[in-house]
């Protein structure tokens, strides 16, 4: 549908900024509130929306009319349409800000776009939970208050191994929590090669600053070794601390020291080891095929007393910062005070708890797990989707773009693995134009068009081309959305 002149802009918005309406109307031609809210046209909206809504529209609507008819340009012919133009008013500041859309920038974890989808179990567990009151923090055995960690606790400790665990709202606030309580007012020894910025300015040498602890640098940008860590070791030092470049890569000359190898240094000089992980796989993705990420599990084996990680990213959870360890060290950080103001709330606890049930059955998490399913997702399977989708783009488009199936790579996101693709296939499409001139106007309005259908399309503009990378398009449902809105795509870009 080509975009028109809408009556929540202004009447006339279509016509230039000198240009009279060919049948002025006065201000006095405009109905008063209580006029305009009995219209035989209108009270259904009331009766639907409420009094105070529909009449906040209406005053605002009114005093923009009023404004354009000052300035001669609303007609009388438009009068009836001031019914109309107050239910897509209503409509508009009804619309959610958030809404569902449809994935086909080639990245499965895209920060952008809400990273892991959620399993249906987590989504059925979340709608039990929050339409009904719930034992958040109550023991339903013993009849009195529980720790809304225990949720959780028990299967991270099953799929980890660790004697401990707690949650927080992400994985920015598991690091500054840890680091606050095991470190607040003396020394954390950190890797210069790991200082690590992540998306928002989340700086580690802010972090450190914030949780009062005081960073100490050892090595160079490109080389570390155990020396470097023994020789900073002092009476002030109170935790050694690993964080996995998962945003970037340093390639070339280079050397680091692993976990398996700093923990026994750790341990000789009585200093705890945290490492941060970040992107927090649960399951080896070599299986698959996919590059191997560091586990929890085995970072808790090389000798690590606490590992901290994210739920959204390849775990496929909600937003949250998981933190396990050996009890000792988990119980100080349960138990510090910042704990609180950053624990997580039933909403994404429910979720939590339901995704992690989904691990206790390993061989079944490429169907359950929507991230896993995903990125394990065979690349011919996609492709035949790109054939199949083909015929109905092209119809939909054409003759403003040329459509082509195509071979692409994609990427796992939000700070995983970054200089990893991953082999994928989709829709290519090109603008039909004489030269280049005029083909980045062309590929805005397509993307343009696409954003602006009910359930928008986000796809990734590459070599003069917008690219629909269908790795994240599952079969069945979601595709036959796609399909249905072809028709609207059509309209607009005619």
């Amino acid at each position: 549908m080509k975009p028109e002149a809408s009556m929540v802009h202004g009447p006339t918005a279509s016509l230039p900024a000198d240009a009279p309406a060919a049948s002025p109307a006065a201000p006095k031609d405009l109905p008063s509130i209580d006029r305009l809210l009995r219209d035989p046209a209108v009270t259904p909206l009331v009766a639907a929306h409420g009094h105070a809504l529909v009449a906040s529209q209406a005053r605002e609507l009114l005093d923009r009319w009023r404004a354009e008819a000052l300035q001669g340009r609303l007609s009388r012919e438009q009068l009836p349409q001031l019914p109309d133009a107050l239910r897509t008013r209503c409509e508009e500041r009804l619309t959610p800000r958030m809404r569902r859309v449809i994935n086909l920038t080639g990245t499965v974890l895209h920060t952008n776009l809400g990273r892991a989808l959620l399993a249906d179990e987590a989504l059925q567990q979340v709608l039990a939970c929050m339409g009904s009151p719930n034992n958040l923090e109550f023991d339903l055995a013993l009849g009195a208050r529980g720790d809304r960690d225990s949720l959780v606790e028990d299967l991270l400790c099953e799929i980890t191994g660790a004697e401990a665990a707690t949650v927080v709202n992400n994985n920015a606030a598991a690091v500054l929590l840890g680091i606050a309580a095991l470190a607040g007012g003396r020394e954390v020894i950190v890797s210069r090669g790991e200082l690590v910025e992540i998306g928002g300015a989340f700086r580690m040498p802010d972090v450190m600053a914030a949780a009062g602890a005081r960073l100490v640098e050892v090595g160079t940008t490109n080389r570390t070794h155990p020396r470097d860590y023994e020789a900073a070791i002092g009476p002030a030092t109170a935790l050694l601390m690993k964080v996995h470049t998962s945003n970037y890569a340093i390639q070339g000359f280079t050397s680091s020291v692993d976990e398996a190898t700093l923990a026994p240094i750790a341990r000789a000089r009585g200093v705890p080891l945290m490492t941060d992980l970040g992107s927090g796989s649960l399951v080896d993705l070599a299986q698959w095929g996919l590059p191997a990420e560091p586990l929890p599990q085995q970072m808790l084996q090389d000798g690590c007393d606490v590992v901290t990680f994210s739920g959204d990213k390849l775990l496929g959870g909600p937003q949250a910062g998981l933190i396990v360890g050996t009890r000792e060290h988990i119980q100080r950080i349960r138990k510090f005070p910042m704990k609180r103001a950053l624990r997580l709330s039933k909403l994404p606890l429910a979720a939590l708890e339901a995704t992690l049930r989904l691990y206790l059955k390993p061989d079944r998490l490429t169907r359950d797990l929507p991230t896993l399913r995903h990125l394990t997702r065979p690349v011919a399977q996609i492709e035949a989707q790109a054939a199949r989708l083909l015929a109905p783009l092209q119809q939909a488009v054409t003759p403003r773009f040329e459509v082509r199936t195509a071979s692409m790579r994609g990427q796992i996101g939000s700070g995983s693995l970054p200089v990893e693709t991953l082999p994928s296939a989709g829709l290519a499409l090109a603008p039909v134009l004489p030269g280049k001139r005029g083909m980045g106007r062309a590929l805005d309005e397509l993307q343009t068009a696409l954003r602006a259908l009910p359930l928008p399309v986000v796809a990734r503009v590459q070599a003069d081309e917008l690219w629909m990378d269908l790795r994240c398009l599952d079969e069945g449902a979601r595709e036959a959305e796609f399909l249905a809105q072809l028709p609207r795509l059509a309209e607009a870009l005619q």
